[in-house]
């Protein structure tokens, strides 16, 4: 079992953490049993991090516009969680309630073997006698198939082993059984990430962000931290980020926040457990580092990322990081920066869409050009780099490329209020006066949406792909 101790102290360190006892119970990366808590949860204090951290950021990261204006601006090619995870309830009072909670599916009152099978299921739960629990359960749920409650127990019990086969498949019942119920969804993807199925757990964490988690304790912080180191492996940074930012704003600095803020601030498409031995300082460096600009601490941020790129001058993505945290308030700094990264990786998509972005910005859209055309040779599924280059052909008189380029980019991210904008602008000018006039109420809904879930600064690695071209406060585009 590995990193059992490091990561019980790291929890017991870090106070108001929002995770660092689920149903009593640790576990560590690899879904391995780490330390079982001797505490019992508070019912009264249950759910104070629940729905995925609070409302205003689970929407943000759950959003169709914010999944595309974040992943393809660092993804070459678009495309749409280790530290705690949960564990089974501890005591007859679960800190995560059972679906049928809100969901009536009583038993037959009159069925004398189902009451007898739940009875002494109910005592070995309680007394915390998982395999024998998970054996009861089971029978249960035969007598009566469509018994939410006997799936969930049955599927916590069997979390408790490690028996993460069974377990997902008592899950996989249960999300059936009550496909609204979050928290089942949260269970099922840290059953699979046990499994190391992680695509499957991916795609079921983000449902259980999407549904909420209700009153279960920690269960959302938990899915919410593996929800973000999976997508980090899949090199969907920017959504990463943000969703770990959640903890900067609870002020949890736990080390293993921290350690994966750095792997993604460096995009290593890698799971924690993967990072090598000696990129590890590094890694912490740059976590440190998006952790103190995550937590509004400007002077503290610099100061870290300047560190960073002295300690590690010639690794990727360190001057990208620098400069996404430069570009906003010290823009010139910023495009040094840029432009540092591409000594070093020539060609590098993210760093050519910052600077196309930031020329455009000035309006220098004859500078922007280049930048942006390299942009979409490295990432043509990239839709910022079709943006980027679509203003730059617009701005610089070369209309038909432009509308070609932005076409390209609304197939890519249909729900961009920022490529929406710019393409009426490009159909207005092209002639096309029907077409501008959709894509104008199109961009007019999808900004009235992003501007309700829009929250704060760019996390490090942002292309800020509305600030060239939209209107000061909103607006159609003229």
């Amino acid at each position: 079992m590995r990193h059992v101790e490091e990561f019980a102290t790291a929890f017991r360190r870090s106070v108001g953490s929002g995770f660092s006892r689920i149903d009593g119970r640790f576990v560590s990366e690899a879904g391995n049993v780490a330390v079982q808590s001797r505490q019992q949860r508070n019912p009264a204090t249950a759910g104070s991090h629940t729905r995925a951290g609070s409302g205003r950021t689970t929407a943000l990261c759950t959003s169709p516009v914010f999944l595309h204006l974040f992943s393809a601006a660092v993804a070459v090619a678009l495309a749409v969680p280790a530290f705690a995870q949960t564990k089974a309830p501890a005591s007859g009072a679960p800190a995560a309630k059972p679906p049928s909670a809100r969901r009536a599916a009583a038993p037959a009152a009159n069925s004398a073997a189902f009451d007898a099978a739940l009875k002494v299921a109910t005592e070995a739960r309680q007394a915390e006698n998982w395999e024998e629990a998970a054996n009861l359960y089971a029978q249960v749920v035969k007598l009566k198939p469509d018994y939410i409650e006997g799936h969930w127990y049955r599927g916590t019990a069997l979390y408790q082993l490690d028996r993460f086969a069974e377990c997902r498949d008592a899950f996989k019942r249960t999300t059936r059984l009550a496909p609204k119920n979050g928290a089942a969804f949260a269970f099922l993807g840290l059953c699979e990430f046990g499994l190391k199925e992680y695509d499957r757990a991916l795609s079921d964490l983000l449902q259980s962000r999407l549904l909420g988690v209700g009153d279960t304790g920690d269960l959302g912080s938990v899915a919410r931290y593996h929800a973000a180191i999976l997508m980090t492996r899949v090199m969907q940074y920017e959504q990463a980020l943000e969703t770990l930012g959640e903890f900067a704003s609870e002020g949890n600095d736990n080390p293993r926040v921290i350690e994966a803020m750095g792997i993604t601030t460096m995009r290593m498409a890698m799971l924690p457990s993967e990072v090598p031995p000696d990129r590890r300082e590094m890694v912490l460096m740059a976590g440190r580092a998006s952790y103190l600009m995550a937590t509004r601490m400007p002077a503290a941020a610099g100061k870290a990322f300047e560190a960073l790129v002295t300690r590690y001058p010639d690794t990727p993505n360190a001057h990208y990081a620098y400069g996404v945290f430069l570009i906003q308030e010290q823009p010139d700094k910023g495009l040094e920066e840029f432009k540092r990264e591409l000594e070093i990786q020539p060609s590098h998509p993210w760093s050519l869409m910052q600077l196309a972005y930031e020329y455009l910005k000035r309006g220098e859209p004859q500078t922007a050009l280049p930048y942006a055309k390299e942009a979409v040779q490295g990432a043509p599924n990239a839709f910022p780099a079709r943006k980027a280059l679509g203003q730059a052909l617009l701005d610089t008189g070369d209309i038909a490329g432009a509308v070609e380029q932005l076409e390209a980019g609304v197939k890519l991210a249909p729900d961009s209020p920022g490529l929406r904008f710019v393409l009426a602008r490009a159909y207005q000018r092209a002639g096309r006066p029907a077409d501008a006039e959709r894509e104008r109420e199109t961009f007019n809904k999808l900004d009235r949406y992003a501007r309700t879930q829009r929250a704060g600064a760019q996390s490090v690695g942002g292309i800020d792909t509305q600030r060239v071209s939209e209107p000061p406060g909103g607006g159609s585009p003229q």
